[in-house]
C-alpha cells in the first residue's frame, strides 16, 4: 500500500513537470462565500495533475456589470501552467464552476457561485462557436485586466498589442468599481 502510494506522488510529480503551457484565467463569484468559492477553487485546480497554479493576484470586490440587479462580485486571476489544450482546459474549467453549484442557463451575467475564464492561452489566438482566445470582451472589463495587472502587467495582448497594464490604463468607465477586498471594512 505504502509503495503505491509513493509511485502515485511519484507520478503526480513527474506530470507536474511536463506543463508547457501557459494560460491565465479570471476566477469570480457572487453566490454563497465569494472569496472562499475563489480561493477553494484554484487550490481544487492546484489539485489536479494537468494544471499548475503558478500565481494568483489579489482579490477584489466589483460591481456587476450587464446585468445590475445581483450583488457584487468578488474576483481574481492566476497564471496557470497545464498539460491541456485550450478546449480542456475549459472543460475542466466548466466542471469546478459545476462542482460549485453554477447550473446551465439562467441569467446571461447573472449570479453565480462560481465562474472561471480562460483569458489568454500562451499567445493564441482562436475563434471557435466554443471559445474564443483571447477573451472577447476582456479589454472592456476592469475586474479582468485590474487582477491580471498584479500578476503580469507587461503581458501582451496577442491581437491589440498592448500590454494589461496599458489596456486598463485607457479603459475609463466609471460604472465599474474594482475594490481590493482587504480595503473593504469587515
Amino acid at each position: 500500500m505504502q509503495k503505491d502510494n509513493i509511485l502515485a506522488i511519484k507520478k503526480s510529480l513527474f506530470l507536474k513537470q511536463r506543463l508547457p503551457n501557459t494560460a491565465y484565467i479570471a476566477i469570480g463569484a457572487n453566490m454563497g462565500d465569494k472569496l472562499k468559492n475563489c480561493q477553494r477553487a484554484l487550490s481544487d485546480l492546484n489539485r489536479m495533475d494537468s494544471v499548475r497554479v503558478e500565481a494568483v493576484s489579489r482579490f477584489y470586490f466589483t460591481a456587476p456589470m450587464e446585468y445590475s440587479d445581483q450583488p457584487w462580485f468578488v474576483n481574481g486571476a492566476a497564471r496557470i501552467s497545464t498539460s491541456a489544450e485550450p478546449a480542456a482546459l475549459l472543460a475542466i474549467l466548466k466542471s469546478l464552476e459545476a462542482d460549485y453549484g453554477r447550473k446551465a442557463g439562467g441569467v446571461r451575467f447573472g449570479p453565480r457561485p462560481l465562474d472561471m475564464d480562460i483569458i489568454f492561452f500562451n499567445e493564441l489566438i482562436v475563434d471557435t462557436p466554443y471559445l474564443i482566445l483571447p477573451h472577447p470582451r476582456m479589454h472592456l472589463r476592469e475586474f479582468v485586466l485590474r487582477p491580471i495587472r498584479d500578476i503580469a502587467p507587461d503581458l501582451m495582448h496577442p491581437v491589440f498589442c498592448k500590454s494589461i497594464a496599458g489596456m486598463l490604463e485607457v479603459l475609463r468607465d466609471e460604472n465599474q468599481q474594482c475594490l481590493p477586498v482587504e480595503a473593504m471594512p469587515g
